[in-house]
């Protein structure tokens, strides 16, 4: 299903699911996140069951492919935690600034050794944990986050946040089985368990909150960004399988 296919605008969106709704074919209220992603496809499909995802799962991934996304993904993370940190502050109740608190906790304790460990075991100088040279996708995820935040306001920035990590928690929950490489297994098990998939299901509400209650202009705005942000996390576990990294021309355009 291409997102071309999904309708213009969520006021429409929200009618023809109430619609369905109102003659027994569909039980769900209309969320501004499916919305969203319905109209990423293919790339939200591209992201989630991609290669990368499916090697991942299956235990078959090459270290060298493994190493190269680890140490561009560590590269993110501090534009991540900036970006989080960023909603904390817009964030519009106590209750919402907690929770987000208590992810960017995680982010910099949890997840940060992860990838001090994995590095170790990956053999992973210490120049590349530090300071790699980033790959043109990395760079335009970055920008892609720091203007989210810098340009508009919490609804902008949950825009980046949200997909960037619903995909994970998606790919994360399709495997049966953990690969048997520990750094592997626990990259997913990062993704998949309890805790994660509650953030991520309330991270969802507060886009879907503030994107119901957008103008109909400022949501355009939104399902951009978030469109955007999934297909850059195409291109970044396509990157992964370059030896000596993407061209400048394999990033693909925004708008």
């Amino acid at each position: 299903m291409s997102g071309d296919s999904v309708t213009d605008t969520f006021e429409e969106y929200a009618a023809t699911v109430e619609s369905e709704s109102s003659d027994g074919a569909n039980s769900d209220e209309p969320r501004f996140t499916e919305w969203c992603r319905a109209r990423s496809e293919p790339d939200w499909t591209g992201a989630t069951k991609h290669r990368f995802t499916e090697e991942l799962h299956a235990g078959t991934l090459d270290d060298a492919v493994f190493r190269r996304y680890l140490i561009q993904d560590y590269a993110f993370l501090e534009t991540l935690v900036g970006t989080f940190g960023h909603a904390l502050g817009d964030a519009p109740s106590m209750a919402a600034k907690s929770r987000l608190a208590d992810f960017l906790g995680t982010l910099t304790d949890d997840e940060d050794d992860y990838f001090e460990r994995s590095f170790d075991a990956l053999e992973v100088a210490a120049a590349e944990r530090t300071d790699p040279p980033l790959q043109p996708v990395t760079r335009a995820l970055q920008d892609l986050l720091e203007r989210a935040a810098r340009e508009g306001g919490y609804a902008e920035t949950l825009a980046v946040l949200v997909p960037a990590e619903w995909i994970y928690r998606s790919w994360a929950g399709m495997g049966t089985e953990l690969p048997n490489r520990e750094y592997l297994s626990e990259w997913v098990t990062i993704h998949d368990n309890p805790a994660f998939d509650e953030f991520v299901a309330w991270l969802r509400s507060e886009l879907d909150r503030e994107g119901a209650a957008a103008s109909q202009r400022r949501q355009q705005r939104l399902t951009r960004l978030f469109e955007r942000t999934v297909e850059l996390e195409v291109a970044f576990f396509d990157t992964a399988f370059e030896p000596s990294g993407e061209p400048e021309d394999a990033v693909p355009d925004g708008d």
